[in-house]
């Protein structure tokens, strides 16, 4: 942390100064049943933006992909129809592809137009978001100091309307009783509060572990907001197969209101793609990395995990992760061990959670480092977990160190300096990553004494 700290403050005055000049960009929703209507994200109500939008465009409430339109003041339908142009003309593959599946399912033709004329009331599909016997599914947040953001948060997941869910607040090594006074006064009967003293995510979420009641146990980050059909997807996805013991989603940014978030959106990899996925042993991927590159599966900000599975493979180990010397990489060998024990994981771009980056620039070479220290901490606990996959590692090592230094090179984009210098970050953060393990894991030794 001390290196990714002086990296910090020598990054701080460039960094601001980009941010003078950066144009904040408004991140909407935009469904093609409906498209003279902009929405927020997770259900947050209507948006009227102007100047730089990104826009999430969906059909029959299926998400299809981004798109982006600049927009004047006072002129919302010109910037919904150039948002719409623009969704036509960048996302016609998987728009004609949606329609011929809904065709298909319904044995109607396959529809030639998705807009309607403004003033008009479209017949919305809608998606199927109710199972004939949904599961029930708890729903973990664990959270650190961040109670306006924890709020926000709380609020989205109880937007959803899914019948069956359990919201859990696990409060983090608190130093104050802010968060337990929020769910007290602000949901009463409707979040559960619990505390877990040792520092650290992976110790927040096996707090909650022997008290869950549901199938399904779904995590999310106190800094996202959850999407209206987030359980919904989930629950359909698990169901499709006994098999998948694992479903991780969509990351979204929730706002690009700073030059820092846009860095961040840009170099942080957080978006996995509109397609859905799976990754097994049995059916590997075409991936010189797999199972390795856990990082491809998804992220700890949104992902969910059939309940005794998640028991059996023990939970997150206490010794990775944000919050402890290792600095990360809790969530990443809870989804390789999963695929290691033979399930399958599924990634459903559906289950949509928005992330709200972190505005101050400072954060971006600490997140840089962070990253890629427990990118190392995590390689580490994945051999000691499985070790009869340590020549499976071994050859493809070489590859993976490859693909770490193309990151460092310089890119000719406006923002390749910026990545080019939080990628160098994140090589020191992977040099540092055995040295943060050691350091946590005998740390972790040291509580029960202390106890």
């Amino acid at each position: 942390m001390n290196g990714s700290d002086r990296c910090a403050e020598a990054a701080c005055p460039r960094l601001a100064a980009r941010d003078s000049l950066y144009t904040p960009v408004r991140v909407v929703e935009l469904d093609l049943d409906n498209p003279w209507e902009l929405r927020s994200p997770a259900g947050q109500g209507p948006a009227h933006p102007d100047g730089r939008v990104l826009a999430l465009v969906r059909l029959h409430g299926h998400p299809l992909g981004l798109v982006s339109a600049t927009g004047a003041p006072g002129h919302e339908a010109g910037l919904c129809r150039a948002l719409v142009d623009a969704a036509h003309r960048e996302l016609a593959v998987p728009i004609a592809r949606h329609l011929a599946a809904d065709a298909a399912s319904t044995g109607a033709p396959s529809a030639t137009s998705t807009t309607a004329a403004p003033g008009a009331r479209p017949c919305r599909a809608g998606r199927a978001r109710v199972l004939a016997d949904p599961p029930a599914i708890s729903a973990v947040v664990a959270t650190h100091k961040r109670v306006d953001m924890l709020r926000g948060c709380l609020d989205s997941l109880l937007r959803t309307g899914y019948p069956w869910v359990e919201v859990i607040v696990v409060d983090n090594a608190p130093d104050s009783g802010q968060a337990a006074e929020l769910v007290r006064t602000r949901y009463p009967g409707q979040v559960r509060y619990l505390a877990e003293p040792v520092p650290g995510v992976a110790s927040a979420h096996n707090r909650a572990l022997p008290l869950l009641r549901s199938e399904i146990t779904a995590f999310a980050d106190d800094d996202t907001l959850v999407d209206a059909d987030w359980p919904f997807a989930i629950a359909e996805t698990f169901a499709r197969s006994p098999r998948i013991g694992c479903v991780t989603g969509l990351i979204l940014p929730a706002e690009l209101a700073t030059a820092a978030q846009a860095t961040l959106q840009a170099h942080g990899d957080y978006e996995k793609g509109f397609e859905e996925r799976s990754y097994s042993l049995d059916q590997p991927p075409d991936d010189p990395l797999f199972p390795f590159a856990a990082g491809r599966f998804g992220s700890g900000a949104n992902m969910a995990f059939h309940t005794e599975l998640l028991r059996r493979i023990g939970g997150f180990d206490p010794v990775i992760g944000t919050g402890t010397r290792a600095l990360g990489g809790e969530d990443l060998l809870s989804l390789f061990r999963v695929v290691a024990s033979g399930s399958t994981l599924a990634y459903q771009p559906e289950s949509i959670v928005w992330h709200r980056h972190r505005r101050n620039p400072e954060a971006l070479p600490v997140q840089a480092f962070n990253y890629g220290a427990g990118l190392a901490a995590y390689v580490i606990a994945a051999v000691l977990a499985e070790p009869r996959l340590l020549p499976a590692l071994l050859r493809r090592l070489p590859r993976g160190i490859a693909y770490a230094l193309s990151r460092a090179r310089i890119d000719p984009a406006p923002e390749g300096e910026w990545s080019r210098r939080l990628s160098l970050l994140e090589l020191q953060g992977l040099l540092y990553g055995p040295v943060g393990y050691l350091r946590s894991r005998y740390r972790a030794r040291q509580l029960p004494q202390r106890s």
